[in-house]
């Protein structure tokens, strides 16, 4: 089962993971903050927990959390979640 579908069912082509990694990776270097913050908050409200952790690490939701546009549970979750699971 493809869960990227859950992620990006009006983008298809975002549900491959090969597409996915590539668009996050020329985002993030190419320093397109709104493209990767985008995708961040679809991982983030959408996404199972598992599926955003490979995509993104704890730190670099942690330091985008309080600029992303969430749900207050999703914003809830996450901010618990990086509370316990943050290296820093």
């Amino acid at each position: 089962m493809n869960y990227l579908k859950g992620v990006f069912w009006e983008y298809p082509q975002l549900a491959e993971e090969e597409y996915l990694s590539q668009t996050l990776e020329g985002a993030h270097r190419q320093k397109d903050i709104e493209l990767y913050r985008w995708m961040m908050r679809k991982f983030l409200e959408y996404g199972r927990v598992v599926d955003t952790l490979r995509f993104f690490s704890i730190d670099e939701i942690a330091e985008h959390l309080r600029e992303l546009r969430l749900s207050p549970y999703t914003r809830e979750k996450w901010q618990r979640l990086v509370e316990v699971y943050s290296a820093s």
